[in-house]
């Protein structure tokens, strides 16, 4: 990752180009160009600020100022880009530039987290591009009703519906529609009109950005609206290529900015595939960008791998401190996702009671927020063992009209294992082989084990022992390799229960990687240098050396050269071995 150091001006940047005033205006534009093109906005900032400087003619010169402040906004220095947005608003503006102007406030607002009126500002830009340019009307909507998305049930946002019928009241797109444009439509469809109304625009969208149609501009601005519309139709394998690709691009491209987005969303779908060391690496990542740019993000991936580890006071902090962030910055979405992640983890503990008050909380959210959907399953569960099964019967209508407009294994898998909580005898037997078929086409391990540790407790109630032992050890295998230890606990307890012990697991590797010296680890496997690991990490080149020696150590290597081969695939997984008493 190139870009600025510790959230610093793109000026500090500019001090490695010598010769300022040799250079002029239009020079140093078209050196900033280069800059960007290969990858560091921080540098293009700081070419675009001088050229303004140099430039005499008013218009020209806002014109460059506007360009820096974009430039610098994406290198993560929002509070240089303020300078910089004020410094071009100074000058006399025509109606483009204004738009521009009203746009890239907005967009800092929404980017930093800073402001409670992202939605507003750029709702009033996009209406100023109305008469101007349709597509970039048309993207500034998109940019809003993500706003939106975001601001979920916070005031002084005007909610999601309104949100979504001020995007559909934008002019229609030339034709063909790109991406962004089908984006645009599902979102707004799905919003106002209901979920099997957006669900194949969206689809469209998603499979768009996924071909090689869309540039590396477009990537880096709309990748999460790509990844966010994979997760609302269930589409994991999307969700899970789309979200490694926006890592990559903001990462070579220095765009400090989109990487917090960026990072949370990878690292989710790298959880629910029970890779938590490979998320961990990036939560640890994730916070040196935070700490270096000075933005915030509520902590979604770190709360969903405390919840999936089952470490109850970790996961108890993070809801605590994200709950006062999102009311400070009008994060509404982190509500539901706080009471889904709830849910889940008095799940995995037997708290059915608990479970489904979070689940019902969470699932009265918009149908546009992923989280109010996955808790509709969490409900389902907590109602049928909390022996409430007539408030799992919405639930599951609910359910049943998402997963049937998506259709991919994922979401049949899921609505098969929640019909078989609700159903009995043969109907239930089969439901639950039908989820665990679905589910084990995909990589989503933890929703896979979540499966089989049901069919199990299911089995062992119908007295079928043998079958349930079967189930229950799959399920407690699987869980304790992947670190999922409260679920874990709840597939040995039933396992105890049907006259099988569950022995002492023996850990895959001696020593465990910490998730900052796993981080250090795959960026150097994979070719990086001690200064460039340093620079994305904003540590020193001695701090990254002191780790490497550790990880020598811990896998007994002495060369860079052997950390693919000595790594392991899980750092933190383990073998469990499970026998009949």
């Amino acid at each position: 990752m190139s870009g600025c150091r510790s959230g610093s001006s793109p000026r500090r940047a500019a001090t490695r180009w010598p010769c300022w005033s040799s250079l002029r205006g239009a020079e140093l534009e078209h050196s900033a160009g280069r800059a960007q093109a290969r990858g560091g906005f921080a540098a293009a900032a700081a070419f675009l600020e001088r050229s303004a400087a140099l430039t005499p003619g008013p218009a020209r010169r806002a014109d460059r100022a506007l360009a820096a402040a974009q430039a610098t906004s994406q290198a993560g220095a929002f509070d240089a880009a303020l300078g910089l947005l004020a410094a071009a608003e100074a000058e006399p503006l025509d109606e483009l530039q204004r738009a521009r102007a009203a746009l890239l406030q907005g967009q800092i607002a929404f980017a930093s987290f800073r402001g409670r009126d992202a939605e507003a500002l750029l709702v009033k830009a996009a209406r100023l591009f109305e008469p101007l340019d349709v597509r970039l009307a048309r993207e500034t909507y998109l940019d809003a009703l993500s706003a939106a998305l975001f601001a979920g049930r916070l005031p002084p946002a005007s909610g999601l519906r309104e949100a979504g019928e001020t995007a559909r009241a934008a002019p229609p797109p030339p034709r063909p529609a790109r991406a962004p444009d089908l984006l645009l439509d599902g979102l707004a469809l799905l919003a106002t009109d209901g979920y099997p109304a957006g669900v194949p625009v969206l689809k469209r969208a998603v499979s768009t950005f996924r071909s090689d149609e869309v540039s590396r501009e477009e990537g880096l601005r709309w990748l999460w609206q790509a990844c966010y519309a994979a997760e609302l139709v269930w589409d994991y394998g999307s969700w899970d290529v789309l979200s490694d690709r926006h890592v990559k691009l903001a990462s070579e491209a220095g765009a400090l900015s989109a990487m917090p987005i960026a990072l949370n969303i990878r690292a989710l779908p790298q959880l629910l595939a029970g890779e938590f060391a490979a998320a961990a690496s990036l939560i640890t990542e994730l916070e040196s960008v935070t700490e270096a740019t000075g933005s915030s993000i509520a902590p979604y991936a770190s709360l969903v791998l405390a919840t999936l580890r089952g470490r109850e006071t970790e996961a108890a902090r993070l809801i605590e401190a994200g709950m006062k962030e999102a009311e400070r910055r009008a994060v509404g979405s982190w509500l539901t996702f706080a009471q889904w992640a709830t849910a889940v983890l008095n799940n995995s503990l037997g708290r059915y009671e608990q479970a489904l008050a979070a689940a019902e909380q969470a699932s009265q959210d918009s149908r546009v927020l992923p989280p109010a959907n996955w808790a509709v399953v969490e409900l389902i569960e907590a109602a049928t063992r909390s022996g409430a099964p007539e408030r799992a019967a919405p639930a599951l209508q609910r359910l049943s009209q998402m997963t049937c407009a998506s259709g991919t294994y994922w979401a049949l898998g899921i609505e098969a294992r929640a019909r078989a909580l609700v159903s009995g005898g043969e109907a239930a037997d089969s439901r639950y082989r039908e989820a665990i078929d679905y589910l084990g086409r995909t990589r989503l391990r933890v929703d896979l084990g979540r499966a089989q540790l049901l069919y199990g407790e299911w089995l062992h109630r119908q007295r079928r022992i043998r079958e349930a032992r079967e189930q229950l050890r799959r399920a407690y295998t699987l869980f304790t390799g992947v670190g999922m230890n409260a679920f874990a606990e709840r597939a040995r307890a039933e396992l105890r229960a049907t006259g099988a012990q569950a022995l002492k697991r023996t850990a895959a590797t001696p020593d465990v990687l910490t998730a900052q010296e796993a981080l250090i680890a795959r960026l150097a496997s994979q070719g990086a240098s001690n200064p460039q690991i340093a620079a994305q990490l904003f540590i020193s080149p001695a701090t990254v050396a002191y780790h490497l020696g550790k990880v020598f150590a811990k896998l007994g290597i002495s060369s860079r050269s052997q950390l693919a081969r000595a790594l392991p695939i899980r750092p933190d997984a383990a073998r469990a071995v499970i026998s009949p008493g």
